[in-house]
């Protein structure tokens, strides 16, 4: 029997409003903790809550950047809990009447198909505090966070594999970049997503059983996760035993998902109007108001660098997939006249870079000038291009300028014709076999004696000086 999956997603998002949903404390990564905190935030008796308007803007541009319906009046409610970082034991969320609902976010699959995900909807809550158990007996609570303003984004079940899931999230992050509600940063929390899945038998209507699964630290432990966890539960159903209701983790290491807690009953959050809390009123003349405040989308980007710089479509939409990898693109551009071997070292070197590190484009030192003025000390033949890929690397790291690092490491281009001869004599005197398939007629082989100079000079020969040197001493 063939199965499919039903996949469905919860993200949430921390917005970038300098101060929190209902005080003046600010929103601020870090500190120490428990110190951007104020008797509102920390749910003390006698205090009352106002809502930050920066917010419902926030949201609605959210909402607008993902084809969603903007509600005109909606609320918020309170979702009662109890559990130690939520310091009212309550939370200030939205309930049956959303800010924003039935959007969609629009993905190409691998195979070039587009498919549309619905968005169910998207409402405004505050963060709850952090937890810390780590090198103590017990545990402690940090409430620097409690209060930060959220969007909560909920996915229709319409994803059917986890590539949809991963393509899903990263659209889903380039647009909230783009719309600048919020930096992303999962490695901060400023980014959290909570995955649903359950497998049926293809072409079934019903739903199977639904597993939670949480500790998804990025994209492609979101989708490994679900990989796993497809496996799994196909497994269990052909071997007629009972998928159970939970929450599962991710463990990185073992590449596995594990139980954290059964799941069998939906629980009551006895949800009632927030009675401190006016309605929100969404005009329509403040909604177009916000509507024209949205910044070039990144399809819309996409298709103007192709056009505007003459770069690959395949180049256009990965450089587009980040909004600060497009921004350093762009401002490259203005520094330095080729925009396609601008996108060829982004594509190649930085990229590459990137994946290693495991950095965002925004925390590489690089400057686009400084970018500029690398790819012009190999235009005017002062390093080769080798040599230009160890500088960037040194670069990257450490932000200093190009002609520093060539300077400090002594990587100029050796242009010296009567040095390079000499090395060209030693190389074909050191590859007899090369030399003769040359003479042979084997065109390849200049490159093998090119490749040897540029090792004996430690990729600081001239290759076109090096190239010329070698022919002329072959036809003595």
């Amino acid at each position: 029997m063939n199965y499919e999956a039903v996949i469905g997603l919860e993200v949430h998002a921390e917005l970038l409003t300098k101060t929190k949903i209902f005080c003046n404390c600010t929103t601020e990564f870090g500190g120490e903790p428990n110190t951007h905190v104020c008797p509102v935030c920390l749910g003390l008796p006698g205090t009352l809550p106002v809502l930050n308007k920066k917010v419902v803007e926030y949201a609605v541009k959210a909402g607008l950047a993902l084809n969603c319906e903007i509600s005109k009046f909606s609320k918020m409610d309170r979702k009662n809990y109890f559990y130690p970082d939520l310091p009212k034991a309550y939370q200030i969320s939205q309930y049956d009447l959303p800010l924003c609902k039935n959007g969609y976010v629009e993905i190409e699959t691998s195979d070039g198909v587009k498919k549309k995900i619905g968005l169910t909807r998207i409402h405004i809550e505050e963060d709850a505090g952090k937890l810390m158990h780590e090198n103590i007996d017990g545990s402690l609570v940090d409430y620097n966070r409690a209060g930060v303003p959220l969007i909560e984004i909920v996915s229709e079940p319409d994803m059917r594999t986890p590539e949809e899931a991963y393509l899903y999230l990263t659209k889903l992050k380039s647009v909230l970049e783009y719309s600048e509600v919020s930096d992303c940063k999962m490695q901060e929390g400023s980014l959290r997503v909570d995955t649903n899945v359950s497998v049926r038998p293809v072409g079934s209507n019903e739903f199977g059983t639904k597993i939670e699964l949480k500790n998804l630290n990025s994209f492609k432990a979101v989708q490994r996760a679900l990989e796993y966890e497809i496996k799994r539960q196909i497994k269990l159903i052909e071997n007629r035993e009972k998928i159970v209701q939970e929450t599962r983790r991710w463990n990185e290491q073992k590449g596995v998902t594990e139980s954290m807690r059964s799941k069998e009953e939906a629980h009551d959050y006895r949800y009632f109007p927030e009675p401190d809390l006016v309605p929100i009123i969404v005009s329509d003349e403040w909604k177009e108001e916000i509507r024209k405040s949205l910044p070039e989308m990144p399809e819309y980007k996409k298709e103007r660098f192709v056009s505007q710089y003459g770069i690959p479509e395949y180049d256009a939409s990965v450089i587009t997939s980040s909004k600060p990898l497009a921004d350093f693109f762009e401002k490259c551009a203005l520094e330095y006249s080729s925009a396609k071997i601008i996108s060829n070292w982004i594509m190649g070197e930085m990229m590459r870079l990137l994946k290693e590190t495991g950095k965002e484009i925004d925390e590489v030192p690089i400057k686009p000038h400084q970018m500029a003025s690398l790819l012009n000390l190999i235009d005017n033949g002062t390093i080769t291009g080798s040599i230009a890929k160890t500088v960037f690397e040194d670069m990257f790291m450490t932000g200093k300028n190009p002609e520093e690092i060539v300077e400090e490491k002594g990587l100029k281009q050796l242009s010296n014709e009567d040095e390079l001869r000499e090395i060209a004599i030693k190389v074909i005197k050191d590859n007899p076999k090369s030399v003769e398939d040359y003479k042979n007629g084997k065109d390849k082989a200049i490159g093998f004696l090119v490749g040897q100079m540029m090792k004996a000079t430690k990729g600081k020969a001239n290759p076109q000086l090096a190239n010329k040197l070698l022919k002329e001493e072959l036809s003595k």
